[in-house]
């Protein structure tokens, strides 16, 4: 526990003399989340997580998978599928005290109209020259877990990641950043520490102003220069306990989302960080079928009587396991609850072959 307080404090104190100065949510398009069990149960998966997804949700997990082969994909369509978000991972154990994996993320807004040209030469509305694109952004996280020799039960993991946003022909931008992961297991109890970001990644922006630059001289829109875009570290700090009752299992996990960017719509927050708690269960009879649910994104927010109020957001979600096959469903929002933003998400967990190199799982 020291290590992981020590940790801590240095991406605190790191982060400190940058949160005045950076914009909030860069890449936030990381912070949704992968897989519908890690949603089910309000992204309280850093101490858990124990498939392909692990590569996202904290690296040192990778080590909880005992198949040769592990792989993880999931597509979810948000508000109204106007936005979709795709994600594939894979991992696999190179010894008996290393994984590797891989991920892949793409969350986009398709055929956007581009109306630049809506007009003829002649002023005549030609709807034939509206054309489209997307406005995507692209993450690969490249994983590497390892066990530690020094401390029983503890996993030591980290991700290269290198990221890509795309605003069609008009803008570009990429980016590189480091993860760190920690888990480690006492009995029953799971403590788990994912640390994003821990250098900084920064986006450096490309502009192509011959593609604007007449329509927003005409509409008076300040003309964008190339820039970097810098996203401060955030720590997901979760504790879990397992037990097990015959035939029935239940996990119960709980922990910390904390951003360094400065102050957000969070219970506990600050000029300098913002703390985000959420919880999550899961109930498993057989190891077979799953019930989750999970809640979390406590948000203060003001009605036009200028009265405060507390928001929350409940998550619900199944899971079957049919052999080496998950199938899971999780019923989510990631706007406000109050406006109905719910989406249906499924993800599947394919296992294949198993590993020389398999130990009992930890979990």
């Amino acid at each position: 526990m020291k290590l992981f307080f020590n940790l801590f404090l240095l991406i605190f104190s790191a982060s400190v003399t940058l949160a005045q100065n950076t914009p909030k949510y860069s890449n936030e398009f990381l912070s949704i989340g992968v897989g519908a069990r890690a949603l089910a149960m309000s992204n309280t998966q850093a101490a858990i997580t124990n498939d392909a997804t692990a590569g996202y949700w904290n690296p040192a997990g990778l080590l909880n998978i005992k198949e040769k082969y592990a792989f993880s994909l999931m597509h979810a369509s948000y508000f109204a599928g106007i936005a979709n978000y795709d994600y594939a991972g894979f991992a696999t154990p190179v010894d008996s005290k290393s994984h590797i994996g891989i991920s892949l993320i793409r969350f986009a807004v398709d055929d956007i109209p581009d109306t630049r040209f809506l007009f003829d030469a002649d002023g005549t509305l030609n709807y034939d020259n509206i054309r489209s694109f997307s406005a995507a952004d692209y993450a690969l996280l490249l994983s590497y877990a390892r066990r530690s020799l020094l401390i029983k039960g503890l996993r030591i993991g980290g991700n290269f990641k290198v990221i890509h946003r795309n605003v069609g022909i008009f803008a570009d931008a990429w980016g590189f950043g480091l993860d760190l992961g920690l888990q480690l297991t006492r009995n029953k109890w799971h403590f788990g520490l994912a640390l994003r970001d821990i250098t900084g990644t920064y986006n450096t922006w490309f502009f192509n102003p011959e593609t604007f630059f007449d329509i927003f001289t005409q509409t008076g829109n300040t003309i964008p220069e190339n820039s970097i875009e810098i996203t401060l570290p955030r720590a997901l700090a979760d504790i879990a306990f397992q037990q097990d009752f015959g035939n029935l299992s239940l996990i119960f996990t709980t922990g910390l989302d904390i951003t360094f960017d400065g102050e957000r719509n969070t219970i506990i927050r600050s000029n300098l960080f913002s703390i985000d708690p959420h919880a999550g269960l899961e109930l498993g009879y057989k190891k077979v079928v799953f019930i989750r649910g999970g809640i979390g994104n406590f948000q203060q927010t003001k009605d036009f009587n200028s009265e405060l109020s507390y928001n929350y957001q409940p998550n619900f979600g199944v899971g079957i396991k049919i052999k080496n096959i998950n199938i899971d469903y999780a019923l989510t929002d990631i706007g406000d609850q109050s406006a109905s933003l719910y989406s249906n998400v499924f993800s599947v967990h394919v296992a294949m072959g198993k590993s020389r190199f398999a130990t009992p799982r930890q979990q």
